[in-house]
């Protein structure tokens, strides 16, 4: 694909004039930088928006966060899905404070539940490593522009550019409705104009998510952290199929019939 340089320079111009602003790019720090990461795995925006200032407000450093206590964790996490996620959030900053921060994306996927994406993010905005951090976002926006995510990187401002490329993909080229009229790099994008709209999804035979097991999985946790006891809503079978997969995901322990979050006082 010719002519990187004046793509780059177009899309770096589109984010500098348009990027939102969130809170955890306006940082430096690995600790809030690996929080929004894990915070945003599959959960909206606006939703981690809405906890992140108060999750650094209780636990401001990688340290603080490892000497809470699996349930503290859990119950601050209430309400931003797939709460393993929060237990793998905690193991990793224990192994942080412990030994420090690993300073490179190859070190930083040694830490429980940092994948690719994540440890190439917070290399790149934490530590300035030039590596492509690349989501789903990304990983469209460069198929359509018939390129490898890697080989777009530029020279300079490549954290910038990580940034820009999640943002064009989030807001403009888009998986069902790109907007190619919008798009900044449409002069240079060999797919402008030839992604059609998904068409409208038909009714699905799934079941709807309150009859899901993960929807279960949730109103346990949430219904334990308030304090309340198991939620009388879910069958009993399907209360204990629940509570066996919670137990073996570290997630709940359980003596006789008592229930509660791992490390809550008994």
């Amino acid at each position: 694909m010719a002519g990187h340089e004046l793509l780059q320079a177009a899309v770096l111009a589109w984010y500098d004039a348009t990027a939102r602003d969130f809170p955890w790019r306006r940082t430096r720090d690995p600790y809030a930088i690996l929080v929004s990461e894990f915070m945003s795995q599959q959960t909206q925006i606006a939703r981690v928006l809405e906890r992140y200032d108060r999750w650094l407000a209780r636990w401001p450093t990688a340290q603080a966060l490892a000497a809470a206590t699996p349930a503290e964790v859990l119950t601050e996490w209430v309400g931003l899905g797939y709460n393993q996620r929060a237990l793998r959030l905690r193991e990793a900053c224990v192994i942080v404070a412990r030994d420090g921060w690993p300073g490179d994306s190859v070190g930083l996927r040694a830490l429980p539940g940092v994948g690719p994406y994540t440890a190439a993010a917070v290399a790149s905005f934490a530590f300035g490593e030039r590596v492509a951090a690349v989501d789903t976002n990304v990983r469209r926006v460069a198929a359509r522009w018939g390129a490898d995510p890697a080989a777009l990187l530029p020279a300079t401002r490549h954290a910038d550019w990580n940034q820009a490329a999640m943002e064009l993909g989030a807001r403009v080229c888009t998986a069902r409705a790109p907007r190619c009229g919008e798009c900044p790099a449409a002069s240079w994008c060999p797919s402008r104009g030839a992604v059609r709209p998904a068409p409208r999804a038909t009714p699905s035979s799934r079941p709807r998510f309150e009859e899901t097991d993960r929807w279960a999985r949730g109103r346990v946790i949430a219904a334990l952290a308030a304090g309340d006891g198991l939620p009388s809503r879910i069958a009993p079978q399907r209360l204990e199929r629940v509570l066996a997969g919670l137990e073996r995901d570290g997630l709940i322990e359980r003596d006789g019939p008592t229930v509660g979050l791992p490390g809550a006082p008994r």
